[in-house]
């Protein structure tokens, strides 16, 4: 009896002792997104010796995955009307959504000398293409087209625009010099208070409708606690930081 009373104490201790198990979450990430997606999955890996694997993509593409039954167990959405179209189907937790960041749009160049900090270059449109994301499937896309039906300059670019389906590639039209400026996102080339290369206009935003990115907890991960915990941390003080540090405004 003596014997068995110190195997289930021994039992008891190991238990206590064993860290919980490790789980592996499959996180969706808009294309916007992608440097603070990066910078934050291994400060979560750390806290909690949960792995995170990240995809990067548009938010419309992500959505038909989704339909589809695609593995995903969180959406960072670069809206919030499609979290709400997921939790209204039945794809996602209901009462999970929230705004995890909220975008700023910039007028940019790689060339460090094109655009002024003051947006003169937007009138003064000394360029043959801009970049820009379709507006029916991109929030920052709508946004460029909001800005320049307020500066009264949508005709006049609409014959300069390179559209591309996303955010993702509309960056890289203007970086590889395929256009020589576009409407992209602030945190693609932005940080820590500067622009990290080329030239831009921070678009006012007087200009444009809020971009409120939302966050949602999709079915597959409805019983992961991993899942859960990465919900909470995109709340947290310290990844409010590494936002603010890409130029999204937080809560």
């Amino acid at each position: 009896m003596q014997k068995l009373c110190a195997a289930v104490a021994a039992a008891v201790v190991l238990a206590v002792a064993l860290p919980a198990q490790a789980e592996e979450i499959h996180v969706a990430v808009a294309a916007n997104f992608t440097a603070p997606a990066t910078d934050l999955a291994p400060v979560f890996e750390k806290q909690t010796g949960n792995k995170v694997k990240l995809s990067f993509g548009s938010t419309g593409a992500f959505y038909a995955q989704i339909k589809n039954g695609a593995p995903f167990d969180i959406l960072l959405a670069a809206d919030a009307k499609t979290p709400a179209k997921i939790e209204a189907e039945g794809l996602g937790v209901k009462g999970s959504s929230f705004t995890y960041a909220q975008g700023k749009l910039v007028f940019w160049s790689s060339d460090a000398s094109r655009v002024d900090a003051a947006g003169k270059a937007v009138k003064e449109m000394k360029f043959d293409k801009c970049a820009v994301a379709d507006p029916r499937l991109a929030p920052y896309g709508e946004a460029a087209y909001q800005t320049l039906e307020a500066l009264h300059l949508l005709d006049q670019y609409k014959p300069k625009f390179v559209t591309g389906n996303n955010i993702g590639k509309t960056f890289q039209f203007v970086k590889t010099g395929n256009a020589q400026v576009g409407f992209v996102a602030l945190s693609q080339v932005y940080k820590n208070g500067k622009m990290t290369s080329g030239s831009g206009w921070i678009v006012p935003a007087q200009y444009y409708k809020p971009i409120k990115q939302d966050a949602v907890l999709l079915k597959h991960g409805e019983k992961s606690a991993a899942a859960k915990k990465f919900m909470q941390f995109l709340r947290s003080h310290e990844a409010n930081k590494v936002k603010l540090h890409y130029g999204y405004a937080v809560k």
